[in-house]
């Protein structure tokens, strides 16, 4: 489950820091797609009984989605590619020695240098990342996912780059200083800042998401919604008060519908898209909301920390092996004189970010156990105050897919590496067949 959201493309390296900081909002729609926001949903989707499908598209759609579930790997696995490629040469042509050399001469205090160094890997790393951030959006525009103009996009990525620079320069500062402090436990007093580091970053998400979007309470344009909302609220004692749930202006950027929580402690909060409480049904919104709520109550957010944090642990102390014998190995040919020097920094980057890459399964995998329970736990809240819960979730998951243009055939590998959800088809499909109330079942977490 990620706990982060973000609504342009970063960076490497900040995409980076943002998974040291913590892993994006857990969403009720968020596949690998390279969405600026999914296309506007019509109302006329095929129901299950009249093609044998939990989710379909029409044929014009359908050749569409077929389509992007081509694009989409491509960016992801491409992109990722390409930004270990981008640290590579930065080692193998010396760059990155040339910066920490220039940064020397520039600047004589250390901490100085230290900034110089860090801003300037940034903008390179950003630069770098501009070609395929730019042909996402393109791709986004061209199938009616995006509707944002591109001074727009350009400058929220700015805002974003800015974001990325101002926190991120003294966090590798800090971790660049405990490398040289501490060579051979460097990764174990690492693992220990990035801790307290996640949960600010979970909580603090909130304060940073109206720099990119307009939020307001949902109950100034939709307050018969929230009082729908409320009712799902009670039953599944979600104490997010009604002035916390937002409703977020996306439609001027985007044709998404989605919402996603985000936040703890006085921060917590739902989010539901304009486009989400405008365009579908209301019985789907509150399956959504339940949803949204199944990951608070299910302590998603807390297990998201905790395992994150377990995992990291060994993360930093394999890569921290690894980085050290590639230093030594190739340190005299990239000009590198050791991991605390801040080209060597590069190499510790260049480790964290290859094995981030190789073990996004894992992650994957507990994501999509999150929202598989959190879809089970929306369809159970809103038993018996909607009329039929499967239909009200069909329903959701069949407009939350034709919006996105999702494709109802996934390739298996690529469900299985990238997605951090479940296929809209498989959770259209058990949504289809969920019934525990029949013949005297019980639910699973409603008793």
């Amino acid at each position: 489950m990620r706990l982060l959201r973000c609504q342009t493309a970063f960076s490497s390296l900040s995409l980076l820091l943002l998974l040291l900081a913590g892993l994006m909002p857990a969403s009720i729609y968020s596949q690998s797609a390279p969405h600026s926001g999914p296309a506007q949903a019509s109302s006329a989707w095929a129901s299950p009984a009249q093609n044998g499908q939990s989710y379909s598209l029409p044929p014009d759609k359908l050749a569409k989605a077929t389509t992007l579930g081509r694009i989409r790997p491509l960016l992801h696995f491409g992109g990722a590619l390409w930004g270990l490629l981008v640290l590579w040469l930065l080692l193998a042509t010396r760059t990155a020695a040339w910066m920490e050399s220039s940064a020397q001469r520039l600047a004589g205090r250390r901490w100085m240098q230290g900034i110089i160094f860090f801003m300037a890997l940034q903008i390179v790393l950003g630069a770098a990342d501009l070609p395929l951030s730019f042909f996402g959006h393109s791709i986004s525009l061209h199938y009616g996912i995006s509707v944002q103009g591109w001074a727009s996009w350009c400058g929220d990525l700015g805002k974003a780059m800015g974001l990325s620079i101002l926190f991120a320069t003294p966090i590798l500062l800090l971790f660049n200083w405990i490398v040289r402090v501490s060579p051979q436990r460097y990764w174990l007093w690492a693992w220990i800042v990035t801790l307290p580091l996640m949960v600010l970053s979970a909580c603090g998400e909130p304060l940073i998401a109206p720099l990119f979007n307009q939020f307001e309470p949902l109950s100034k344009s939709r307050p018969e919604l929230v009082e729908k909302l409320e009712k799902v609220a009670a039953r599944t004692g979600t104490k997010i008060p009604p002035e916390r749930i937002f409703l977020m202006k996306a439609s001027v950027k985007t044709n998404a519908l989605n919402a996603y929580v985000s936040g703890m402690g006085q921060t917590k909060r739902i989010v539901v898209w304009d486009t989400t409480a405008g365009r579908i049904p209301d019985d789907e919104v509150l399956f959504i909301f339940g949803h949204e709520s199944g990951h608070y109550v299910l302590n998603h957010i807390v297990k998201g920390l905790a395992g994150g944090a377990v995992f990291l642990f060994f993360l930093y102390w394999l890569c921290a092996r690894f980085a050290a014998r590639l230093a030594v190995r190739m340190g005299s040919r990239w000009g590198v004189a050791g991991l605390s020097s801040r080209a060597g920094f590069v190499v510790l980057l260049f480790t964290v970010t290859a094995a981030q890459f190789l073990l996004e399964p894992i992650d994957n995998l507990t994501s999509r156990h999150f929202e598989h329970e959190a879809d089970i736990y929306g369809q159970e809240a809103i038993h018996g105050i909607v009329a039929d819960p499967r239909q009200s979730a069909v329903g959701a998951f069949n407009h939350l897919g034709e919006a996105a243009l999702d494709d109802p055939n996934p390739n298996p590998f690529v469900e299985f590496w990238t997605y951090s959800h479940p296929s809209i088809q498989r959770r259209a499909r058990f949504a289809a067949q969920y019934d525990p109330w029949a013949e005297g079942g019980k639910p699973k977490f409603f008793r």
